[in-house]
């Protein structure tokens, strides 16, 4: 089988949050071809470089969404007035202004945009459903239309990024937001806010310019595979307009919530538009994939909410390699006993000011025990939290050390993996006997699983996917609450054997749900579900002449003759090339066509 792997910021870059996961399964189906596809973030990201690709990886193409040259394109006056109807009912769509206008909404009145959106045996735009999880709506229509209608001008034309880019773009933009029907955050927008926007949808759009989409490209892939939902996802649906491609969608977080979390303090009218904008492709892609994975219950949650069929829903958890935690794993005893481990990314998110403030009521009533923070801090933010959180450390305890950089004086300590102590993460958790997650905003928590395959005991906030995760192996407390935290470590501290049952139970349940074998194994049979019914889109021949894998139906190889009673052409399946039309011939019994072949 041949898939396309979609990727933004990630794979097969150094850097990037689904690049482990992506790498993971690259090597674990190596019976499969891979063609990646992968949009890269930073020059950073680019000057980094790749991690070494398996030999299955026949080919890597690249796009920039940070920087973008000009395609010296110059629209002529039918072509502009083609981008300037689909661009402005795109707009509309987003402001929440009515139909109409453009001429997208139904006949162009020029003859020029047909009714775009519908991919080959799609049987319509909306794939029905709606941003509201419902059927299809004119809004989710309207949105398909235009999105659709710019992939095929920018097709026409070599590419929209002049375009995108242009004043037109913005006086459109404008439009819309001053249109009757526009909602409030849409009309108060200013001109910064209207820069914002057209500028952040430039560079969510510029797969449309790219050349993916012909046979030489995606369109000789068995199916595409976005590994995150946003931009990423496409590339997958333009293949799926084009050559009817079929599109395995997975989102580890869902761009929307990712939003709201990122761009709390956005002007309201940028914070809308692009909300809108989200949500939109997110609902499109949905209805357009075969399959929506995610990578756990609060993600799927998400995912209705924005309109997934509950039908097309899998959940998948992220594959962790279980081998660098076995050691920790099989030997519980040997942690501290007075230790409580918080490992992860030092950011306000984190909410270790809760953590050291709970810390502070377990020294209360357990003298002995102590704290390490392990982690880097995330970016000029979570160095600012770090500065902060240490001050703190030392503000709570001022008599124990001078200041909370003397690991060994202070019952607190910050520390990061890598150095003597730490070499790796598991000597992390090995180093306590009750891991610590104190999150008030989390998805799925990677330090709670690596954990539970150490073997230890948990104290969590009940955020994000935290209680799916757990699923009775540890104890969880409301986020923000730092006595009900504190109580729960004193729990486990004071009682051993309880630690010790706990922390077998994680393991075990961490070994059966979040293991790589068991992300690889539900992958491939996801694969082969999609393309076991997808239609037959082209003959493809070995070297020999005969057809490869899933380039014909089974039925193909059957010496028998499928007859259609009616008196038009049929397809007729022979036993080695493929399909070829002959005259009707009449069936006693007919016998209907293969699925492929309808």
């Amino acid at each position: 089988m041949r898939i396309g792997l979609l990727t933004e910021g990630g794979y097969p870059y150094v850097g990037g949050d689904a690049r482990l996961w992506c790498d993971r399964l690259v090597r674990g189906l190596a019976q499969h071809e891979f063609d990646v596809y992968a949009l890269s973030r930073s020059q950073d990201q680019e000057d980094e470089g790749w991690v070494p690709l398996p030999p299955n990886v026949r080919r890597v193409r690249t796009a920039s969404l940070w920087t973008a040259e000009d395609d010296d394109v110059t629209l002529g006056r039918r072509a502009r007035r083609r981008f300037t109807e689909c661009f402005g009912e795109l707009t509309a769509v987003l402001c929440g202004a009515p139909g109409g206008s453009s001429g997208l909404g139904g006949s162009t009145g020029s003859g020029e945009v047909p009714a775009a959106g519908r991919a080959p045996g799609s049987g319509g735009a909306s794939g029905g459903v709606s941003v509201s999880g419902g059927t299809s709506t004119p809004e989710a229509d309207r949105f398909a239309n235009a999105l659709y209608g710019l992939a095929e001008l920018a097709r026409d034309e070599d590419g929209l990024a002049g375009a995108l880019r242009s004043e037109a773009a913005v006086r459109t933009l404008e439009r819309a937001c001053r249109a009757p029907g526009a909602h409030r955050a849409a009309r108060e927008a200013r001109v910064p806010d209207l820069l914002a926007v057209a500028g952040y949808l430039e560079r969510a759009l510029r797969p449309l310019s790219l050349d993916w989409y012909e046979d030489n490209g995606l369109g000789a892939v068995d199916l595409c595979h976005a590994a995150s939902g946003g931009t990423a996802v496409l590339p997958g649906l333009l293949a799926r307009h084009f050559t009817g491609v079929p599109l395995l969608v997975t989102e580890y977080g869902v761009r929307l919530r990712t939003h709201y979390l990122t761009a709390p303090d956005a002007p309201p009218a940028v914070r809308s538009l692009l909300a809108a904008f989200h949500g939109r492709l997110a609902a499109e892609a949905y209805a357009r994939a075969e399959i929506v994975t995610a990578g756990n219950t609060h993600a799927r949650r998400w995912q209705q909410r924005c309109g997934a069929d509950r039908g097309k829903l899998r959940t998948v958890h992220p594959g962790m390699d279980a081998r660098p935690f076995a050691e920790a794993g099989e030997s519980p005893d040997c942690a501290d006993p007075d230790t409580l481990v918080w490992v992860g990314r030092v950011e306000p998110a984190k909410d270790l000011v809760s953590l050291l403030h709970a810390f502070a009521e377990v020294r209360k009533r357990q003298p002995r025990t102590r704290l390490r923070i392990v982690g880097a801090p995330a970016g000029a933010e979570g160095a600012a939290y770090l500065g902060h959180c240490r001050t703190l450390a030392a503000q709570l305890f001022p008599d124990e050390a001078e200041g909370p950089h003397a690991a060994g004086d202070n019952p607190v300590s910050f520390e990061e993996i890598g150095g003597p102590e730490l070499p790796a993460a598991a000597d992390a958790y090995a180093s306590g006997a009750v891991t610590v997650l104190s999150s008030v905003v989390e998805g799925f928590p990677i330090s709670l699983v690596e954990a539970m395959l150490c073997g230890r005991a948990t104290v969590s906030t009940d955020v994000g996917a935290v209680t799916e995760v757990i699923g009775g192996t540890g104890l969880v407390v409301p986020p923000r609450n730092p006595r009900a935290l504190a109580e729960a470590c004193v729990a486990l501290l004071r009682d051993p054997e309880r630690r010790a049952r706990l922390g077998a139970a994680a393991r075990a349940r961490a070994l059966e749900l979040f293991t790589v074998e068991q992300n690889i194994e539900a992958f491939h049979g996801i694969y082969l579900e999609i393309v076991s019914r997808a239609p037959i889109r082209r003959v493809v021949l070995d070297e020999a002449g005969a057809p490869l894998p899933f380039a014909v139906p089974a039925e193909a190889h059957l010496q028998v003759r499928w007859a259609d009673p009616s008196p038009s052409p049929r397809l007729v399946a022979r036993g080695g090339p493929g399909w070829v039309t002959e005259p009707p011939v009449r069936a006693t019994t007919p016998v209907p066509a293969p699925e492929g072949a309808r």
